[in-house]
């Protein structure tokens, strides 16, 4: 058996990692509540040999879901507190947002939530496979021009590491307002093992039943635009 330590992938990221100058309270809540959020050794530096994370105990055997690009967070601290049941596995690496789900926690109260501040890349790396039982990409960065298109999410370089973490049959949330991302989605995700659930339009055009409308979304229905709810089904 080969004990050679991983190398480490050449991966280009391109969002933004930071914005306006923190809050006083917000630098407060990344310095005392981050830590204790991890949900284990993500990071290169710390896990080199891309040791899986031990959801099971982080969450005491509850079923797993993960958020990938949470922004402000309020998505995931609805879900956290309606869903008790369940463990949440957030990463963002934009560190204002991080700032701020952080403040909704404590607001909230919930802790049945791990926080990655981090390219999402990595935290699949390390999460064990068939792990996840339900995942959200909610208006991700369109990225609008074609010729970067390929830095989206719904790319198989992001998709085929999603679909080894979820389980058989788990379902994969994507919710988005701009038509081509809705195109490259129906291409995309489907060709790395997921099923669209759809039987009529009222299937994307409605928001699900639990939704929590982000401030993404409000801003995109401010300027006419259309949002779109789409659901998948990992492959047995």
């Amino acid at each position: 058996m080969s004990t050679q330590t991983p190398s480490r992938p050449h991966r280009n990221f391109y969002g933004r990692l930071k914005g306006k100058t923190l809050k006083q309270s917000q630098k407060a809540y990344l310095d005392e509540d981050l830590a204790a959020l991890s949900p284990g050794a993500v990071d290169w530096d710390a896990n080199p040999e891309r040791t899986p994370l031990d959801t099971e105990a982080r969450f005491g055997g509850k079923p797993v879901w993960l958020e990938v690009g949470f922004g402000g967070g309020e998505h995931m601290v609805h879900q956290a507190a309606t869903n008790p049941d369940v463990g949440i596995i957030g990463a963002e690496p934009y560190i204002n947002g991080v700032a701020m789900l952080l403040g909704k926690i404590r607001r909230a109260g919930v802790s049945n939530l791990a926080v990655y501040p981090g390219d999402a890349r990595d935290l699949m790396d390390v999460l064990p496979e068939a792990s996840i039982s339900r995942a959200f990409l909610l208006y991700p960065d369109p990225w609008p021009k074609k010729r970067h298109h390929r830095r989206r999410f719904v790319t198989q370089e992001h998709l085929e590491p999603l679909a080894r973490v979820l389980k058989p049959r788990a379902i994969f949330r994507v919710a988005t307002d701009i038509p081509d991302y809705v195109r490259q989605t129906l291409e995309e995700v489907p060709r790395a093992g997921f099923e669209w659930l759809a039987e009529d339009p009222t299937h994307w055009r409605a928001p699900w039943g639990d939704w929590l409308s982000t401030r993404y979304e409000q801003k995109a229905l401010r300027e006419g635009r259309v949002p779109h709810y789409l659901t998948f089904r990992r492959a047995d």
